[in-house]
């Protein structure tokens, strides 16, 4: 009778170990469907040595099985199978610019500069001669154009059509 509760307790730790190998050779379940008969064969040999004995099994596993799986899903993005297979957070917000080039955009703002190409509704701009690619706010604008860039937003250069500015006005203006 020993043997047997020796027999149920060590396929029990082999249940065990297979669901950790689980996390480090992907069998698509079939260590899982192992690790559930060895816990299943195990506590229903314990009940066959005693029931208290089985019981007190049955009522171990049940507590340890969920704490063990909790940790092996915490630990299971940090093994190299699963880095290859979760993707990360990239390090910088991919919606961000990055500052010098949003200092550079932001310089637009207000300013006049013709499409290059039709703005459908977006498409490309020159601003004093830079080709900025800009978004209109829904319109359509035709190419060699003239418009006003009124913001950025994430990265992106807003502009609005307008009617041929005075640029002899905008040289001699004072804006202090």
């Amino acid at each position: 009778m020993e043997s047997t509760l020796l027999w149920a307790y060590l396929l029990i730790g082999v249940g065990f170990l297979l669901l950790v190998a689980e996390l480090f050779i992907p069998t698509g379940g079939i260590l899982g469907a192992l690790t559930l008969a060895a816990f299943i064969i195990g506590v229903t040999l314990t009940f066959y040595y005693d029931t208290q004995t089985g019981i007190f099994t049955l009522t171990g596993l049940l507590v340890f099985f969920p704490i063990l799986s909790g940790l092996m899903l915490r630990m299971w993005p940090k093994t190299p199978l699963g880095r290859r297979l979760i993707l990360n957070n990239p390090e910088i917000d991919a919606t961000s610019v990055s500052t010098t080039e949003q200092e550079k955009l932001d310089q637009l703002i207000g300013r006049f500069g013709r499409t290059i190409s039709a703005l459908r509704p977006s498409g490309v701009t020159n601003f004093d001669g830079r080709r900025i690619d800009t978004i209109t706010e829904g319109m359509m604008v035709d190419p060699d154009q003239w418009v006003q860039c009124i913001a950025i937003r994430a990265g992106k250069v807003i502009v609005r059509p307008v009617d041929k500015p005075d640029l002899n006005k905008l040289e001699t203006a004072d804006f202090s």
